[in-house]
């Protein structure tokens, strides 16, 4: 009967031995799926990021290209104003 007793003892830590490794695996199962949605959550996230510096990127070369017309235009201007300048000097300097 000491056997009998031994291994119901031994079948009992058993249990207990694959009760915890069987609740060791729900919580890997458990973290797994946590990661998964968090994983999803932040791909969705660069994406969106991603989308937002595109859309930035192209704003930024139309600002670009927007100033370079102004500065040509602002030299441009100051051709013009020079040049108007410098009549005016020639006028006042034949009266």
């Amino acid at each position: 009967m000491a056997s009998k007793a031994e291994s119901q003892l031994e079948f009992e830590g058993s249990s207990s031995s694959f009760q915890a490794l069987e609740d060791k695996v729900y919580r890997a199962i458990e973290m797994l799926k946590a990661a998964r949605i968090e994983k999803a959550a932040a791909e969705q996230e660069l994406a969106a990021v991603r989308e937002l510096m595109e859309s930035q990127s192209s704003e930024v070369e139309e600002l670009r290209s927007q100033v370079q017309g102004l500065r040509e235009e602002r030299a441009q201007v100051r051709e013009r104003v020079e040049k108007l300048l410098g009549d005016v000097d020639a006028m006042l300097d034949q009266e």
